[in-house]
């Protein structure tokens, strides 16, 4: 606040800017940026030069602007509050900062869940070999499932996931997450590779849960949908190992425009729950792996 008295240009009872600066430990841009947006103003100038003098007592402004723009309250909150500042109105400006700071803390969580799980994805691709089919060992997972997919007589993916993802805001399903589709059997899958029943997101804080056991998987390379020979060979490996397949087919998109740019290299995972059939005579042992 500028003081009544005439100032005194002594060095003892105010200070340039440069020493106010030192004095209360800032950069003398920020304060000469706090004086232009009005959050402080020098107690006095010097008419000879027009020099800036502050009080030592000024320090207390600093101190009040430092621990408000420290806790992220906006520059221009604080100059609304500044010179009409009160313990009613500065409680008020916490609890408005302390609601700001618990969604941005929700929003830096989600995304460091997806960024775990996007990258997870990413490296589960880097490290596939795109032609081996094996059963493996997996751990519980957990996903968001979209709503049923109206697939017409001429069937239209992009029609079913675009339906999907305007649907998505009111399901509060997050589609940063890695999506996948979900067929409801071994049957369906083979009738139409190409047609899930649903979409869905591996968000891990879903509801549904994809529970751990054996595996078999295989890897597609290409666009949305396109899995080639795979179902087919995937079959053909469950009746070579003698393997019962059970439960829903489940593809997830390893790889896709996020982190690919051609289509064509697109790599997607299809897994579905195996286990050993009966013992045939002269059959095969499965193949286990576990990661």
């Amino acid at each position: 606040m500028p003081i009544e008295r005439e100032p005194v240009f002594n060095g003892k009872e105010m200070l340039t800017i440069k020493e106010f600066a030192t004095f209360a430990g800032i950069e003398q841009t920020t304060l000469r940026y706090w004086e232009e947006i009005g959050l402080i103003t020098p107690a006095a100038r010097n008419p000879e030069n027009n020099y800036r003098y502050f009080s030592p007592l000024q320090i207390s402004t600093v101190n009040f602007i430092n621990v408000l723009s420290h806790l992220g309250v906006p520059l221009k909150a604080i100059g609304a509050v500044e010179k009409e500042r009160t313990p009613a109105k500065i409680v008020e400006l916490l609890d408005r900062q302390e609601n700001i700071l618990d969604m941005e803390m929700h929003r830096l969580r989600e995304a460091h869940s997806i960024i775990h799980r996007l990258r997870g994805t990413i490296k589960a691709g880097l490290e596939a070999d795109p032609d081996e089919i094996s059963v493996v060992r997996m751990e519980d997972a957990y996903y968001i499932l979209g709503p049923r997919n109206a697939w017409g007589d001429e069937p239209s993916f992009f029609e079913t996931f675009m339906a999907f993802c305007k649907e998505a805001p009111r399901l509060r399903i997050n589609l940063n997450y890695s999506i996948g589709g979900l067929h409801e059997s071994v049957e369906s899958f083979l009738r139409a590779p190409a047609c899930p029943e649903y979409y869905f997101s591996i968000d891990p804080t879903g509801y549904e849960k994809r529970p751990a056991g054996d595996y078999l998987v295989g890897y597609a390379r290409g666009y949305y949908g396109e899995f080639g020979d795979l179902p087919q060979r995937m079959m053909a490996y469950a009746g070579e190992h003698n393997l019962v397949l059970s439960g829903p087919v489940r593809v997830i998109y390893l790889h896709d425009e996020i982190c690919v740019r051609d289509h064509d290299q697109y790599l997607s995972r299809i897994i579905v729950a195996a286990k050993p059939g009966k013992k045939r005579a002269g059959g095969r042992a499965a193949a286990w792996k576990e990661v």
